[in-house]
């Protein structure tokens, strides 16, 4: 399944006030004996959507793209269902303090950039987004930054995560991108096979 390059995005965001949200808190186990990679938005945070006055019960930020939430985001299990409930359900950007670091590169799998900035910063953008719920945020890959209103702040991502985000690239295109060097492997192999069988005969 393709993943949608990313570059810039401008967007409303969910602010999540919680610190180690989980893997099993994103995508409860029940959830997983799905076979395909969609569908699982609608059972993102299924536990805690049960809570009417849980964020994403509220229509005000019904489309948002961008996720904020409290450090150690993604803890838990190593599964990858969680970024797959996340990206069904539409988010393209999360920023927190920090991440467990399975689930950050899981995340880059299926094209959700995360994003971390200091505790203050994310506190300040979650505040923002829950007083004023249509207030925009720029996530910007390109320039590695984070703009919401006159404010402006920067951020580090590894190097390979970024070219694999600004191009879209799965794990299919980055084996495609060898794929001249591999059918010359696969030629010499099949030579040195017919080779050593000719020797043997």
């Amino acid at each position: 399944m393709a993943i949608e390059a990313f570059k810039s995005l401008t967007s409303a965001a969910i602010p999540l006030d919680r610190p180690d949200i989980d893997t099993d808190q994103i995508i409860p186990a029940q959830y997983m004996k799905r076979i395909e990679r969609s569908g699982y938005g609608r059972y993102l945070f299924d536990a805690l959507r049960r809570d009417p006055d849980f964020v994403l019960n509220d229509a005000r930020y019904e489309g948002a793209k961008i996720l904020v939430a409290g450090r150690n985001f993604g803890c838990g299990s190593s599964r990858e269902h969680a970024p797959w409930a996340l990206e069904d359900y539409g988010i393209r950007a999360i920023i927190a303090p920090s991440f467990a670091d399975i689930f950050r590169n899981n995340c880059v799998n299926v094209g959700i950039v995360t994003i971390v900035l200091e505790e203050d910063t994310v506190k300040e953008l979650i505040e923002r987004s829950t007083t004023e719920p249509a207030a925009e945020i720029t996530v910007d890959l390109e320039r590695c930054e984070v703009r919401a209103g006159d404010d402006v702040w920067t951020f580090e991502v590894d190097a390979f995560h970024r070219e694999r985000l600004l191009k879209g690239l799965d794990h299919i295109d980055l084996t495609l991108q060898y794929e001249d060097a591999i059918a010359a492997h696969e030629r010499r192999r099949a030579r040195n096979h017919l080779g050593s069988l000719n020797h043997h005969g």
